[in-house]
């Protein structure tokens, strides 16, 4: 796992190479064992060819961990015209090994990296959709002046660029570009609205006007300094296998997870995996276990005090059955101690508190390991989100019984007078469940989405100055536009597809390779292989979601393997007690930073109404733990990054 950057100046100056390696040593925890640079030759007129710096600089951060003395980069083919700097790993690079010298290429590391760098040189662009596995990838092909950078299907790691009309640049980071003065730091008010329904910046938004980043599946080309971005994968949920059994999805899921988990345990260095107790880790640290039976798998796991967010007795019971070398933490309260520094890795504003004990996590797991195997993807892929999907699809079934008009003018009108008790869990769902069917489909999912600030609560959050500069932007069109792209009649296929699309790479993988990158420690995901991935894709929800029970075939699949409490109790998420935690021990970080006279977020909000959400949060009438968590990450990364 590394870091990657790179400039490219499109009026011929010469790169600033000052400027690269401090880009580059900003991303050094990404990359601790070593660094490299790659500056072509100058062409300006008046110099003689090949003399003196080009106009075209790359730079690399290494985390070792295949071929540890040949893999350096950047990494050139034969003659030094093909220029390649990665960060992720490629799992089917032997394979694509074979078949580039069977065709004359001639290889002279065990990198994973030489095989993108003569696949390039075989299929050009088309390289991308052959690669299996998670990539930041940037290729420069000095014959043909041009720059190419591409993402992973799903956005495992990540990528970033700015352009003016003078430079272009990259990297994995986006404080890594903020090194450069000439970047402005404008804030792209599309991205703080954004960001206030969601708890992070969708892409290709980014919260600076001018960085954007690339979105996941897609790669774009550099040349001529004319910038296109193109797709080069999409998941195709579109219709079901037709006939497909419960015993054929079954055994083919294994054979497929089996694989997936296999090749990920390729490495030079320890590798271990995370354990939290819930159905996707467990299946992982199974498989690794049976198929690598002389090592005992090196497993880590994060608890609570508070026994409702504690599932470290279940992550135990996996451990004992495996026979793990097992390590455990309980996170505290005091873990906000680390805060500042989490504000830090994460780049931009983000609110998903989870971030703090997959920190922690993180931090255990290095201690032992540099590579760990990670169940993510396995609630998008098998649909476990129960109370989401489920709840869609019971939805859907009132929406399409009841006429529209109906809908609109008895059950609208009803769920905004139904009784505000938002602190009694029953009132607040009924009342949730009448504006959802009152509701079409792509609505009442944007409305489930918002954690944070619903669009009526963000009118009255915003200042007028806000809400102007945001306009008529609306945040909801970015989770329409991927219902747009998938009109499969199953409501459970088009909801997973842009959690796909949206919630897993802007949140749960962001979440993952920041925490993992700030400890130099690499986390592979058997789950999200998109072989698994594309054949689930069309599997039928059924297989998926069963009843009430969710992950249904995975279970299966694992049944002979793991313990029924293990696999079937209910679904628990990977969550910090929040709610608690501000009204007892972190309190003080409320008044300390948003309430008092010089907070960042005057700015943009209305005071009054961020204290009024905070006192109905300290008085119990109301857990508004999400939106008070969503406004401190935005201030202590405005103070961070802005000032």
């Amino acid at each position: 796992m590394c870091g990657i950057c790179g400039i490219v100046n499109l009026d011929g100056r010469p790169v600033d190479e000052a400027l690269l390696r401090k880009m580059n040593r900003t991303m050094v925890h990404r990359g601790p064992d070593g660094e490299g640079y790659y500056i072509n030759a100058g062409r300006r007129e008046g110099w003689e060819a090949g003399k003196g710096p080009g106009n075209v600089g790359l730079g690399h951060r290494r985390l070792s961990i295949i071929d540890l003395e040949g893999g350096r980069q950047p990494m050139g083919n034969e003659d030094g015209s093909v220029q390649v700097v990665f960060n992720g790993e490629i799992y089917n690079f032997l394979e694509l090994k074979a078949i580039l010298e069977s065709r004359g290429h001639r290889f002279r590391t065990r990198s994973d990296t030489e095989s993108i760098v003569h696949g390039y040189e075989e299929w050009g662009e088309g390289v991308f959709e052959r690669l299996r596995g998670m990539f930041g990838i940037a290729i420069w092909d000095e014959r043909r002046k041009r720059l190419l950078i591409a993402r992973d299907r799903v956005g495992k790691k990540p990528l970033y660029y700015s352009q003016n009309g003078k430079t272009f640049s990259f990297a994995s980071e986006l404080k890594a570009l903020l090194e450069d003065s000439g970047i402005p730091k404008d804030i792209d008010y599309r991205a703080l609205d954004c960001y206030l329904s969601y708890g992070y910046v969708p892409s290709p938004l980014s919260i600076f006007r001018a960085i954007k980043k690339l979105p996941p599946a897609h790669y774009a080309v550099l040349e001529r300094g004319e910038l296109s971005v193109k797709r080069y994968w999409d998941l195709d949920m579109s219709s079901a296998s037709e006939g497909l059994t419960e015993r054929e999805a079954v055994e083919k899921l294994q054979e497929l997870f089996f694989e997936a988990v296999g090749i990920r345990l390729i490495s030079d260095v320890p590798l271990g995996a995370f354990l939290s107790g819930g159905v996707d880790s467990s299946v992982v640290v199974a498989a690794m276990a049976e198929l690598d039976k002389g090592h005992p798998v090196k497993t880590a796991s994060i608890g609570f005090s508070d026994k409702r967010y504690d599932e470290l007795d279940y992550a135990r019971v996996v451990a004992e059955r495996y026979g793990t070398d097992h390590s455990e933490y309980v996170v505290e309260p005091r873990a906000l101690d680390v805060l500042n520094k989490i504000v830090w890795h994460l780049d931009e504003p983000f609110a998903d508190s989870s971030s703090i004990p997959t920190y922690y996590v993180c931090e255990m797991a290095r201690r032992k390991v540099t590579v760990a195997l990670s169940g993510d993807g396995g609630d998008e892929t098998f649909a476990g989100y129960v109370n989401r999907y489920y709840m869609s699809r019971l939805e859907d079934r009132f929406r399409n019984a009841l006429p529209v008009g109906l809908r609109r003018a008895l059950l609208s009108p009803v769920a905004r007078i139904y009784p505000r008790l938002d602190n009694w869990p029953r009132a607040f769902r009924l009342k949730n469940f009448l504006t959802s069917i009152s509701s079409p489909l792509e609505i009442a999912y944007y409305r489930a989405m918002s954690f944070y600030f619903l669009p009526e609560a963000k009118r009255r959050l915003y200042r007028p100055e806000t809400a102007m500069e945001i306009g008529d932007f609306d945040s909801s069109d970015i989770l329409g536009n991927h219902f747009r792209e998938n009109r499969n009649p199953d409501v459970t296929s088009r909801v997973q597809y842009v959690d796909i699309k949206t919630y897993l790479p802007e949140d749960i993988l962001v979440k993952v390779d920041r925490m993992s990158m700030a400890h130099s420690l690499e986390v592979r995901a058997p789950l999200l292989d998109h072989k698994i991935m594309e054949y689930m894709g069309g599997v039928p929800s059924t297989l998926k979601l069963k009843g009430g029970v969710s992950k249904y075939i995975l279970k299966k699949a694992m049944e002979d393997r793991l313990p029924r409490d293990v696999l079937y109790r209910g679904k628990q998420g990977f969550c910090v007690p929040l709610a608690e935690w501000l009204r007892g021990d972190l309190k003080d970080l409320i008044g300390e930073n948003l309430l008092c006279g010089d907070s960042r977020i005057r700015e943009y909000f209305q005071i009054p109404y961020v204290r009024s959400l905070w006192n109905r949060h300290l008085s119990g009438k109301q857990d508004n733990s999400a939106p008070i968590w969503g406004l401190l990450m935005f201030e202590l990364w405005h103070r961070r990054f802005l000032g």
